[in-house]
């Protein structure tokens, strides 16, 4: 049951929108009750879906004016709960925002709208040369908003970095609802790094300059099967040792190998215990030295295949760009986490998460970023079983405790958002704590913009840092959760 504020506001919002632009519907704000991470589940209050930045500004400003709190969401393929919606807010969802705005080759740059594809960018700027670097495995439909609000990566992300690494200005509407930009060759402090990766709880962009590459010279992948992921962990060191710095490095253990083949057919080798996946590119005398080098180093897989031409490779990376949603056919249920470790802790943390799984009776399918140590464990679950959901929780639980203690992090390119929210103390103190929190509340001093996110335990704005005495008024008003 929504509450007046909500009702109130509401009535507003029919008059700043068109009436199929303001849905309240039950059973149609059932369909963004959740993102990507379907584990955690809310239905929002009322769902939004504006076409200009305007709108988003008159939405948040009558946000503002009556107390709601707002969230953001793009495509929905977020992998954290990032845009997990709140049952007494608004969700403003940009999906309607997707038109290429410019393109400026010469300056290698592009500026679009939020809610246009991350792959069509690529598509918009292919024939002339160019593509958009970044490409998460959902390329084909997560939004370049929802790229920018969690820092998003992708398979190639080892050579040519993060979204952060790739956007050159973006138009925001700020969490009072004032329209600003924040420029990379702004004077002062780094304020587009830090609204980028925040998890849209500094605001929500609205226009965004993307940086475009050329399309390498030369580009070859290189599909190597072997016996063991550990066999195929001492490869992926043994490439780095040598100094080679390919466009990616992806490995899939047997369990995602066997999900992947039931999904798309991937035909890769039979009885491999583990893939790796190496693509080379950039000028052709450099890419067939670094090939020589690699089929070296990979002389002890069972089976190498090399392809040189879009088909061919768009073959190998059939699999690996399908490996999360591949798990639904071999699991009724899943849980994809995101952790990193140091490239040289990765056949340790790979033995105890085995061990976790024999532990808990919970399969665990590990598909990662091998050059940067970026793990993605699938852990699957039958959430008919009782209490299956919760040993899937444990083991996922327990796989980031993993990470941070051997020197790693809670997450790589999935954002923190509700699912991992707890885990930041574990990582940071609570001076660290309080200080992002003071970031947060210089954009956001009402805390409407996607509350209860990131932080496990939000302070409010003008709260004195320090340990605190007695209970949050977040906790006693039920809409934040002590850990």
């Amino acid at each position: 049951m929504v509450g007046k504020p909500l009702d109130e506001l509401t009535a507003a919002l029919h008059a700043l929108l068109p009436a199929d632009s303001v849905i309240t519907d039950p059973v149609r704000l059932r369909t963004y009750e959740c993102d990507g991470l379907t584990y955690h589940r809310a239905t929002p209050g009322v769902v939004v879906l504006p076409e200009t930045a305007e709108q988003i500004s008159g939405v948040v400003r009558a946000c503002n004016d009556f107390g709601v709190p707002f969230v953001a969401r793009g495509s929905g393929t977020g992998l954290s709960g990032g845009a997990l919606p709140r049952e007494d807010g608004v969700l403003i969802v940009t999906s309607k925002m997707r038109r290429v705005l410019e393109i400026d080759l010469p300056n290698h740059r592009a500026v679009v709208e939020p809610g246009v594809t991350n792959l069509a960018i690529t598509e918009a700027v292919r024939d002339q040369g160019y593509y958009y670097a970044p490409d998460p495995s959902s390329q084909q439909i997560c939004s370049i908003g929802g790229n920018v609000a969690e820092n998003s990566g992708g398979a190639h992300c080892l050579k040519y970095g993060f979204t952060v690494n790739h956007i050159e200005a973006c138009e925001i509407v700020t969490p009072d609802g004032d329209l600003v930009t924040l420029d990379r060759m702004d004077p002062g402090y780094d304020l587009l790094g830090a609204f980028i990766g925040s998890e849209g709880t500094l605001g929500i962009a609205t226009k965004i300059t993307v940086r475009l590459s050329r399309t390498p010279e030369s580009v070859i992948t290189v599909l190597a099967a072997y016996e063991s992921i550990e066999q195929g962990g001492q490869a992926v060191s043994a490439i780095i040792g040598a100094g080679i710095v390919p466009a990616a490095i992806e490995m899939m253990d047997a369990l995602s190998i066997e999900a992947a083949e039931a999904a798309v057919s991937c035909s890769y080798p039979e009885g491999a215990g583990a893939v790796l996946i190496v693509e080379l590119d950039g000028p052709v005398q450099e890419v067939v030295r670094q090939f020589e080098r690699l089929q070296e180093i990979c002389s002890g897989a069972f089976e190498l295949r090399v392809a040189d031409d879009p088909a061919e490779r768009a073959a190998i990376w059939r699999g690996r760009k399908s490996a999360f949603a591949a798990v639904g056919r071999i699991s009724p249920a899943y849980i994809v986490q995101d952790g990193v470790v140091p490239r040289t802790s990765l056949p340790k943390v790979l033995a105890a998460i085995d061990r976790l799984s024999q532990e808990y009776g919970i399969r665990v399918a590990n598909v990662f970023h091998a050059g940067d140590g970026n793990l993605h464990p699938l852990v699957l679950f039958d959430d008919a079983e009782p209490g299956a959901g919760e040993r899937a929780e444990a083991v996922s639980g327990a796989i980031l405790d993993l990470c941070i203690e051997h020197g790693g992090s809670i997450t790589g390119e999935h954002g923190v958002g509700a699912d991992k929210a707890k885990y930041m103390p574990k990582m940071f103190s609570a001076d660290d704590l309080d200080t992002m929190q003071l970031v947060r509340c210089a954009f956001d001093p009402k805390n409407l913009s996607n509350p209860g996110k990131i932080f496990p335990t939000p302070r409010l704005c003008g709260e004195v840092p320090g340990v605190r005495k007695g209970v949050h008024p977040l906790v006693a008003s039920g809409q934040a959760e002590q850990f």
